[in-house]
């Protein structure tokens, strides 16, 4: 059987579980900040998109390490907690340097998301970078 073939199960193993991850960090980190991201980003709110998004990949980079790294399904489960908790710390610490963060994103004010955003890509960056085997 060809490789590719062979190793299905697990990508679809993988893949499946990281689909999984991302959507229960959606939910989390939509309840853990102060304004609907979704519901900013229907009312095409810039700010939100911008925020959100580079919050997605400060989440996808640990997760996407940990996919690489894992022996074990149950090692993308554990980091991908890890990284979603570690992202959810990264808005509450910007909320302490930023005044009025979610109303600013709120009110499109690009400066707060961006910021909000970068560090979220920051901390993403660290996380996998930090994730040892």
């Amino acid at each position: 059987m060809p490789a590719i073939v062979s190793g299905l199960p697990e990508f679809l193993l993988y893949f499946a579980t990281a689909v999984g991850l991302v959507a229960l960090y959606l939910v989390i980190y939509s309840l853990a900040t102060a304004h609907n991201e979704l519901a900013l980003i229907r009312q095409n709110v810039m700010s939100a998109a911008l925020a959100l998004g580079l919050s997605l990949i400060g989440f996808a980079l640990p997760l996407s390490s940990a996919i690489v790294h894992a022996k074990a399904v149950t090692d993308v489960l554990a980091w991908g907690l890890v990284a979603l908790v570690v992202q959810i710390l990264i808005y509450w610490l910007v909320r302490l340097v930023v005044p009025n963060l979610s109303q600013r994103i709120a009110s499109d004010e690009l400066a707060a998301a961006l910021f909000l955003g970068a560090a979220s890509l920051a901390g993403g960056i660290i996380n996998a970078a930090s994730m040892t085997y």
